[in-house]
């Protein structure tokens, strides 16, 4: 009979102190934003729509089509695998790079403290791979250089040493 007794009181007592809180909680500001929240009730989730379009061309019933799509990602890098050789440099540089889109390419010689040196080539360049070749014969002195490669928005950087 105790057992009862203490069972039902104890029950009793924590819905008397969780109706109060939850009456309480209802009338409080919104809760701030925190990193991980528990939501009981999620809301229904919506399809989200694709970005990417494109159309397809005609075909007939039966057949295999060997047309490849290009499509181009948002997350793509405009330009990869930048190469400078040979390291250190006595008097030509060679430079190989790859573009993915037809786009302003700007290559400059920086020193340490980030001063333009020289502009070697500032064109607009066709996609694909590029090989670039540039005498520089005595015009920098001996030391630690950087080429700068910017295509678009990007840009990398290389550190030389000319000898």
């Amino acid at each position: 009979m105790r057992r009862l007794f203490t069972y039902t009181y104890f029950c009793l007592s924590v819905i008397a102190i969780a109706v109060p809180a939850n009456i309480a909680r209802s009338f409080a500001a919104p809760p701030q934003q925190r990193d991980t929240t528990y939501n009981f009730f999620p809301k229904k989730k919506t399809k989200k729509s694709s970005t990417l379009t494109f159309t397809l061309p005609p075909m007939k019933a039966g057949t295999i089509s060997n047309i490849k799509l290009n499509v181009p990602r948002p997350d793509d890098k405009l330009l990869n695998s930048v190469e400078v050789y040979p390291n250190p440099i006595t008097d030509q540089i060679n430079l190989r790079y790859y573009t993915s889109k037809n786009t302003n390419v700007t290559i400059k010689i920086v020193d340490v403290l980030g001063n333009d040196v020289r502009t070697l080539f500032s064109r607009r360049v066709d996609p694909g791979e590029q090989n670039g070749s540039f005498p520089i014969g005595n015009t920098l002195n001996k030391g630690f250089y950087f080429i700068r490669v910017v295509a678009g928005t990007e840009s990398v950087i290389k550190r030389i040493s000319i000898l």
